[in-house]
């Protein structure tokens, strides 16, 4: 077991151990649980309220509990409005990621306990680095569209706000396995000292994960922990929480085509192939990727008054780590490298081991200031962040190289520096008892630097191609809406935002040559419209998301594996969004919803190369947004009693285009999923809570593909310009399951 994990081992060991022995000094005293408030460090002025006027999802720690069975965050949020996944290793282990109204996880805002979760350079969120979070959250709300002002970067299709969980006034020690198909394993142990001297409460998490993964050596191992350690009185509230991951896996980022599925199998992975010295075909071992991320959070709630309260939290995130890749025939002078004689002959080219490595830090301040009373909310916040980043790449070894290297060869080097500063100011009023404006301004500023080399070789300038990026964005990005509670039972509302993001580092890297990316802006029109009773709750939410140069994924990916996209000049997305909840009977509950879409480029414009690199531009008319089904369903039936609980869920996806020109030969399938969730709860005298589950995931063995890239060419012949299309896909799982062991102390 490496150190990192080793150390927080023997504290949680410790501390549970610890809190014990204290139970009866603490917890048994009545009158410390009566007098000390243990109201969460939350901040609130982030989150949506049932006066708000937006869309959102609530998920609370008791429906995690019961998903949370060793896959990642996004497969556990897949079930709500407009979501749908992806999965590298196909089992929802390992590189997974979410899209929320057919907009990619760039353009998600993440956050939690209100910090920035999203890179600041890639804007993407690595919940590979995150392993088993989940076990530590509390809740989480969704809310889709622009939503309301949050920290970090502007919300395009949605934000995910997290809160970790409480600390318990009571000591708990909780021990949690797994084991399923493809060799699949978690490991979880918690614990909480429970209430010590009446002001502090310390708890943790150990957790383990492994999967051979469904797709050929697409394997996973996942280490993390969290503590946290927490002081109260009637009025305060201090945290301390820090949260580690360690990621190791192997590269599946090439998919297969169709043509390589029919020849090999679903489960082909082409990465890390090579011919070795005996001509033969083989795979590097150590084609994998391996980060470790390093958080830190220390957060302070006040209650100046029952009205008025204050929220601020500092963090600071660690990052290091590293792709290493196996290469054919390079040409060495693309890595400052010279030719070289072996047996007479000089060779230019050679095959050869790289690592693409990053170091980086991340650190800030969040603060809110939030006034409440019947009839006026008022919350004033914002926050400054801080990242300094190195990317640097090393060739670590070369086959029968014959002269002057060293075996950690630098080919490029680059730096960036960020600074993410916004101030937002929000206010609620109830014109009536049924009427409420709500009105949120929020200022942002950006500045961003890369300098030095890319990873990218000049062809023209015969170099790895220069960096010098400074680009600074100033964004105002007002929101207002009304809510009218017409009655007990039923709510309409309606809001206008704006939303405005700048480009993505690869954006500016792996953009277009000679196209310099652009900020992009939306104006997202909600109404809505609920109703909700004891037993039955119905809702629907109309959406129209109007673009200017919104960057759009263009179907190809750079080379490892992350999705390029660029700017349009205008598109939208709009839909409908359906959302059931009825129960009958005595304990069962059934739960639907559904999203009808539309999302569209105006005026498409298409420019295709040939193997010269001659240009053929094609004019089309409105086409569909790449990777933006039309229909989203799911729906759920589900029976809990006080010991049994059983869950039957379906999601359904349409068709999705994988770039923008409409290509059948560049789309993914609709397809259909559906799993069974089992749990038997009871108690002995030994344990406070035994659990017993067991999940049956693609019941009916569907073969799926939930993801891909693709892209299109031309060629000539007598003076005919003809298209060609290639596409990769990423091959689901089929039928598997998972057993699950819950033991409380």
């Amino acid at each position: 077991m490496k150190i990192n994990v080793l150390i927080p081992a023997l504290m949680i060991l410790a501390g549970s151990a610890f809190g014990q022995t204290i139970k009866n000094d603490s917890i048994s005293k009545k009158d410390s649980l009566q007098t000390v408030n243990l109201k969460e460090v939350e901040v609130v002025s982030t989150r949506a309220t049932s006066n708000t006027p937006v869309a959102f999802t609530n998920i609370s720690k008791k429906d995690l509990k019961r998903r949370n069975n060793s896959k990642d965050l996004p497969y556990l949020l897949s079930l709500s409005p407009s979501i749908i996944t992806t999965s590298d290793a196909g089992t929802g282990i390992g590189y997974t990621s979410m899209r929320v109204r057919g907009t990619d996880g760039t353009r998600i805002n993440v956050t939690i306990n209100g910090i920035p979760v999203n890179d600041a350079e890639s804007h993407s969120v690595f919940f590979v680095n995150l392993p088993d979070f989940t076990s530590s959250v509390k809740n989480i709300q969704i809310q889709r569209g622009a939503g309301t002002s949050t920290n970090g970067g502007s919300a395009f299709g949605a934000s995910v706000n997290m809160l970790t969980g409480g600390l318990s006034p009571k000591s708990y020690s909780e021990i949690n396995t797994s084991f399923g198909s493809f060799n699949t394993h978690k490991e979880t142990f918690k614990f909480g000292t429970g209430l010590i001297n009446k002001h502090w409460i310390f708890s943790g998490r150990l957790s383990n994960i492994g999967t051979k993964g469904y797709i050929d050596r697409a394997s996973a191992n996942l280490s993390s922990y969290l503590l946290q350690a927490g002081y109260f009185n009637d009025n305060t509230v201090i945290k301390f929480i820090t949260f580690n991951g360690v990621e190791e896996t192997y590269h599946a980022w090439n998919y297969a085509s169709k043509e390589e599925m029919k020849k090999y199998g679903r489960t082909y992975n082409s990465c890390g192939k090579y011919t070795d010295s005996n001509s033969k075909i083989a795979f590097y071992d150590n084609q994998i990727d391996h980060y470790n991320q390093q958080n830190y959070q220390i957060l302070l709630n006040h209650r100046f008054s029952n009205e008025l309260s204050i929220n601020t939290g500092i963090h600071y995130t660690r990052g290091d780590g590293y792709y290493e890749e196996y290469k054919q025939d390079r040409t060495l002078s693309n890595y400052g490298l010279s030719s070289y004689k072996y047996l007479g002959v000089t060779f230019d080219t050679s095959d050869l081991v790289r690592r693409k490595q990053m170091a980086n830090d991340f650190g800030g301040l969040v603060a809110s200031l939030n006034y409440k009373t019947d009839k006026f909310t008022a919350n004033i916040g914002g926050n400054f962040n801080r990242y300094v980043g190195d990317h640097f790449g090393n060739v670590i070894w070369i086959r029968n190289y014959i002269g002057a290297f060293n075996p950690s060869h630098e080919y490029y080097t680059n730096q960036a520096r960020k600074n993410d500063a916004n101030l937002y100011a929000k206010v609620s009023y109830n014109f009536t008892s049924k009427t409420s404006f709500f009105l949120d301004l929020q200022y942002r500023n950006i500045d961003y630097k890369i300098y030095g080399s890319n990873d990218n070789f000049d062809w023209i300038n015969n170099k790895m191609q220069d960096l010098d990026i400074h680009d600074s964005f100033n964004f105002f990005n007002p929101k207002t809406g009304i809510n009218w509670n017409i009655s007990r039972n039923h709510r309409a509302y309606a809001s206008l935002a704006v939303a405005q993001k700048e480009p993505t580092r690869n954006n500016y890297t792996d953009g277009y040559v000679n196209k310099r990316p652009t900020s992009e802006k939306m104006l997202d029109y909600e109404f809505g419209y609920q109703f909700k009773s004891s037993i039955f709750s119905l809702g629907t939410n109309f959406y129209y998301m109007d673009y200017k140069d919104q960057l759009v994924l263009t179907g190809e990916n750079n080379e490892i594996g992350e999705a390029v996209s660029a700017n349009v000049d205008e598109s939208y997305r709009m839909g409908v969004e359906f959302i059931l909840k009825a129960q009958f009977l005595k304990n069962w509950t059934i739960d639907a919803n559904a999203t009808f879409s539309k999302n569209k480029i105006k005026n498409f414009k298409e420019t295709l190369y040939d193997k010269n690199y001659q240009k053929w531009e094609i004019n089309h008319k409105e086409t569909t947004i790449a990777f933006s089904p039309n229909t989203i369903l799911n729906g759920a039936i589900s029976y809990n009693s006080k010991h049994f609980n059983a869950s039957f869920n379906t999601q359904y996806v349409s068709k999705q285009f994988m770039t923008n020109a409409e290509q059948d030969e560049c789309s993914l399938d609709s397809y259909i999923v559906s799993n069974l969730h089992l749990s038997y709860t009871f108690k002995t005298s030994l344990f406070k809570e035994i659990t017993i589950g067991y999940s049956l995931n693609n019941v009916f063995n569907e073969e799926y593909e939930n993801n891909g890239w693709a892209g299109s060419y031309f060629y000539e012949d007598k003076g005919v310009k003809t298209r060609g299309n290639w596409a990769s896909y990423a091959a689901q799982a089929g039928r598997h399951f998972m057993l699950n062991l819950a033991i409380k102390f």
